[in-house]
């Protein structure tokens, strides 16, 4: 029994000795989640992916096309019915629509946090028209001495195809999770037109029959042109698997040149970080 308890006394103390010269792993030393709390993840390096969003378009058609209605009304007897000064404000406009498109970027790394430079891309078809017009019958005849049924339209309307988004990125590293935050500028290609119409009716008395003259129209038309402003927004990444990730992001876009136009998307994506 003596030899027993001798031969088990030893064997502790060289299990002890063995012991202290395994290497200090987190996982052992502490509870079991302590080597899994730190994010294993690696977002550092540049990625590229795809992306799909849908969203909403509101435009601020400012303005009644005034310039263009004058142009219309110089030399013409119906400028003495003031038609340069009816109030044709075009309003707002809401439109919905989706589109498809890529990014790319580059991620710098430091622990948890996550800083770094992005470019998204999204064609589609986001814009919208807006129409006012306004109609008046001369009270007396005018100089030419004919009573006028005037009716003047007035519209403008914006198509934008493709924007892009340069970003400057601030994240988080949450585990497999990577939330974010962004803003930067934003160019677009847009199609833009403006049109004014104007219909004008005689007669020799006020209450008619009115005999319609040949109407006068203007028409401006600009494509494929360049308008820019800012974007902001935010979203979360995904590791799937490797450098697999998803995304989902919203995303808030302005343009303020020619028409005041606001774009708010969400997106889903798919991307691989190198």
């Amino acid at each position: 029994m003596r030899r027993l308890l001798l031969a088990a006394a030893m064997l502790g103390t060289v299990s002890a000795a063995h012991a202290a010269d395994m290497p200090d792993l987190p996982i052992l030393r502490g509870g079991f989640t302590d080597g899994l709390s730190k994010s294993s993840v690696n977002w550092q390096g540049g990625y590229v992916g795809g992306q799909a969003g849908y969203g909403a378009s509101d435009e601020h058609f400012n303005g009644s096309n005034k310039t263009m209605l004058d142009t219309l009304l110089d030399h013409n007897v119906i400028q003495q019915m003031d038609v340069a000064n009816w109030n044709l404000g075009l309003g707002g406009q809401s439109t919905r629509s989706s589109g498809y498109g890529a990014f790319f970027g580059y991620n710098g790394q430091w622990d948890d946090v996550v800083l770094g430079l992005e470019v998204s891309y999204l064609h589609g078809s986001f814009g919208g028209t807006s129409q006012a017009s306004k109609e008046l019958v001369s009270g007396s005849a005018l100089s030419d001495g004919f009573f006028h049924d005037v009716k003047v339209t007035s519209s403008a309307g914006i198509s934008i195809s493709d924007m892009a988004t340069f970003r400057g990125r601030a994240a988080y590293a949450w585990g497999c999770f990577l939330p974010y935050v962004f803003g930067g500028f934003a160019l677009g290609k847009a199609d833009i037109s403006r049109t004014v119409l104007v219909e004008d009716a005689v007669s020799a008395t006020i209450l008619g029959p009115f005999t319609r003259l040949q109407p006068l129209s203007a028409t401006d038309t600009v494509h494929n042109h360049m308008i820019y402003g800012y974007t902001a927004g935010l979203g979360v990444d995904v590791n799937l698997v490797g450098g697999l990730f998803a995304r989902a992001e919203w995303e808030y876009i302005r343009f303020t040149t020619n028409i005041d136009t606001s774009i708010n998307t969400v997106r889903a994506g798919l991307g691989y970080k190198f």
